[in-house]
């Protein structure tokens, strides 16, 4: 018997390949009871509680998230990636989270735009504060 290759045969033959190697490479879906996970309980460290100022924040780049202490013991969370054109944001001074992209001004007590052109406030973070410990959870 022989076998003519055709374009279709190709390419059927390289989508089942490449399904293939994504089954594999997302895992088999066995179960490991997140052994592999690596945040502590209570959720990944990012900072000691002293390292946020009072009135200000502080932007953790990798995470992309801003913790914020708008008061004495009060700690927010939220996203760092600007809701206008998604620029990380930069600083955290005046009572604003800012992005340098194009000037949108978010309020540390609660995400809100307090300068646009962002039209949406910051979606918040989920954090614990345990001891002296900041943990995104």
């Amino acid at each position: 018997m022989t076998y003519e290759t055709t374009r279709r045969t190709v390419l059927l033959a390289t989508g089942a390949t490449g399904a293939t190697a994504l089954v594999a490479a997302c895992g088999g879906g066995g179960d490991d009871n997140g052994s592999e996970s690596t945040s502590a309980p209570g959720g990944q460290a990012l900072a000691d509680i002293d390292e946020i100022p009072v009135g200000g924040g502080k932007i953790f780049k990798d995470e992309e998230v801003v913790v914020t202490q708008p008061e004495q013991g009060q700690f927010k969370a939220f996203s760092a990636i600007c809701t206008h054109q998604r620029c990380l944001v930069s600083t955290v001074s005046d009572g604003t989270i800012n992005c340098p992209c194009h000037g949108s001004k978010f309020k540390i007590a609660d995400g809100a735009v307090a300068h646009g052109p962002a039209t949406r406030p910051l979606p918040a973070e989920k954090i614990t504060v345990e001891g002296n410990s900041v943990r995104l959870t």
